[in-house]
């Protein structure tokens, strides 16, 4: 049995999930990856953030499940954000793609929850 190319890493920040993607998102796994993130995003958190910076691989598959994913969220009025390393290859995919014109995208954990988060 052969490992997974990809696996979520969920935690909570207060009214925002938190997703670490490890390892490779390509046509052969996308369906699974899009079931796991939207199975860790509750009705009631305000948003979701996918941390990409452990992502070693993201297709056009990879991009099109984030602007699906994205455009469900806007309609039950979450955020979704991303983060990734301003020099990473993955940021050069989100560019090309104008991913990161349609959400937002932090280089820190930190800025992206506080993003994705309610002001007080």
């Amino acid at each position: 049995m052969s490992a997974p190319l990809a696996t979520l890493h969920e935690e909570c920040h207060g009214p925002v999930a938190v997703v670490r993607l490890e390892g490779q998102v390509d046509a052969s796994n996308v369906d699974l990856i899009g079931v796991g993130l939207r199975g860790i995003l509750t009705n009631h958190a305000r948003g979701l953030v996918v941390d990409l910076r452990p992502t070693t691989y993201l297709d056009s598959a990879g991009i099109n499940l984030l602007f699906v994913l994205g455009a469900e969220m806007r309609s039950r009025q979450q955020a979704l954000g991303l983060v990734v390393e301003n020099e990473a290859p993955i940021a050069r995919m989100l560019a090309i793609t104008a991913l990161d014109r349609s959400f937002p995208v932090h280089s820190t954990l930190d800025a992206a929850v506080a993003d994705a988060s309610p002001t007080t």
